[in-house]
């Protein structure tokens, strides 16, 4: 059974940084691709970054230069570092397994991480 734990958000002022992380169990994690999505109250979720097996990284334009995602597979882990936070960045973080011929998820949602992002 594929668990994932988001964690790492919080409440943070324009300009700052937050480095959230996502630990994955019951799945081989090295060998498959995950992203990042987010939704705001009232969204769907919105594709934010994702990562493949290999490293290779993909943005969301609107976070392209702002955020990085890595991945480290020993630890089975997912990570955004997010700088330069505007407060359209607020929203639930999830990651996920993710499809990259299509950059949509797949699989189940983890319980999330709130971004608050203040002006």
């Amino acid at each position: 059974q594929v668990q994932l734990v988001e964690s790492g958000g919080g409440l943070v002022q324009a300009g700052g940084s937050l480095r959230l992380s996502c630990a994955a169990s019951g799945i081989i994690f090295s060998i498959n691709a995950m992203g990042w999505y987010r939704q705001a109250p009232g969204n769907e979720h919105e594709f934010v970054a994702a990562i493949s097996s290999s490293g290779n990284p993909y943005y969301a334009d609107s976070v392209k230069g702002r955020f990085t995602i890595s991945r480290d597979n020993a630890k089975r882990t997912l990570y955004l570092q997010m700088n330069s936070l505007k407060p359209e960045d607020t929203a639930m973080y999830f990651c996920a397994l993710t499809r990259l011929a299509s950059m949509t998820p797949f699989g189940s949602w983890g319980q999330g991480t709130q971004v608050t992002v203040s002006s």
